[in-house]
């Protein structure tokens, strides 16, 4: 984005992180077309990425990452999605556990992270894992679907229930941390887009987990978040909701932006088989510059909403709950967005655009694969900020 240099958040660390992202990207669009084919992101990839220390964005400077703005995570995967959203995808969804596991107690960090703190960790948050109280903690059972880059990870995060702290006797949404050794990924991702980020379903059968491998997902305070007692950090006071959102909806914005550069270089010099020029066809035109009006819009309200998130979270203000149901809708809108620009790419190339050697082909049934992730529910969340704004009460338990 120009000037990013200007802004606060982008510290020499960030610029330098940016950089190396940078030069991946070209990388990632030469392998995009066997990561898709494969099902997998290539290890390759995921070994540089750690090299260039991409994941350690948002870990705490304590177990050797750069506690960074979220902006800077969040340009970083718009970056690598220019080249590769399957790459992106799974770059949001694994990097940000590295700003969740600061979150629980301390003795969880040091089993991940002790020995290796470029450990990387997995998640799917459905609430679906059945947890049976027993000495010390649980024992855990469910089928979880969706674990996107799963085969690359040596921990995961997985939904459940609990009852809430206090005994009321509700039950709220439960992040439990389970190791290798004690899941099963079932290969069963065969699906429209994103097909390189190998969204496995889990699963676990009666595995012990200890209650020091929980963490009470939506409970935004120190009770809730033990962790802080050592990792005290602004970062790690902001709400669970705020920072994953825009993790599952980010990559989106960087998938139109490499649309646009893949338009622009076909539709330069491109002659259909009838003489026609697609640089004179009006329909390109205004394609391409309403994408780029598009994506420059999506990227100024993610700065300017984050940079709200981040002065509520150093003040430790609570935002209130209008401000934050009307981010969470902004954030699920941008898949929406995207795929319907980059539709309107796809179908100012022509019959021939339709060949998968058009990555824009390939970056359209990525969008609309993210449209599926639950916190990209675009009308769900809109109705739910509408009926806040109309006198109702907040019916979304992760607002």
């Amino acid at each position: 984005m120009t000037g990013a240099q200007h802004e606060d958040f982008m510290t020499v660390e960030a610029v330098e992180l940016l950089k190396a992202a940078r030069a991946l990207v070209p990388r990632l669009a030469e392998r995009a077309r066997e990561a898709e084919e494969q099902g997998l992101v290539p290890r390759e990839t995921i070994r540089e990425m750690q090299e260039a220390g991409l994941f350690r964005v948002l870990q705490p400077r304590r177990w050797g990452g750069f506690e960074l703005d979220p902006r800077v995570f969040y340009r970083i995967q718009m970056t690598l999605a220019e080249g590769c959203m399957s790459t992106a995808w799974i770059y949001g969804v694994i990097g940000v556990h590295n700003w969740q596991l600061p979150l629980f107690p301390e003795q969880a960090q040091q089993e991940v992270w002790s020995e290796d703190s470029a450990t990387l960790i997995a998640s799917t948050y459905m609430p679906v894992g059945k947890a049976e109280p027993v000495e010390g903690g649980y024992r855990f059972s469910g089928r979880w679907g969706f674990s996107s880059g799963v085969e690359h990870c040596e921990w995961i995060l997985l939904g459940g229930l609990l009852p809430k702290l206090g005994g009321s006797g509700e039950l709220e949404h439960t992040t439990f941390l389970l190791p290798r050794a004690d899941f099963e990924i079932v290969e069963n991702w065969d699906v429209h887009g994103l097909r390189a980020t190998g969204s496995h379903d889990i699963v676990v059968e009666d595995a012990f987990v200890p209650m020091h491998r929980t963490q009470r997902t939506n409970n935004h305070s120190d009770e809730g978040c033990p962790g802080r007692a050592i990792n005290d950090g602004w970062l790690y006071r902001i709400p669970f909701t705020q920072v994953f959102q825009r993790a599952v909806s980010s990559a989106c914005i960087g998938a139109l932006d490499g649309a646009i550069a893949a338009f622009r270089e076909r539709a330069s010099a491109h002659v259909g088989k009838h003489g026609a020029k697609t640089a004179e066809d009006p329909n390109a035109q205004l394609a391409v510059t309403q994408a780029m009006l598009t994506s420059d819009q999506l990227k100024l309200v993610l700065i300017r909403n984050y940079q709200d998130i981040a002065d509520h979270a150093h003040s430790g203000e609570a935002m209130d709950v209008e401000t934050r149901l009307l981010q969470r809708a902004q954030s699920s809108q941008v898949p929406k967005v995207c795929a319907e620009h980059a539709d309107q790419l796809l179908r100012a190339c022509a019959a021939s655009g339709l060949y998968r050697g058009n990555p824009i082909e390939r970056i359209v049934r990525d969008l609309h694969q993210a449209r599926g992730h639950i916190a990209n529910n675009t009308d769900a969340y809109a109705r739910a900020h509408g009926a806040v704004l109309l006198g109702l009460p907040n019916a979304d338990p992760f607002v």
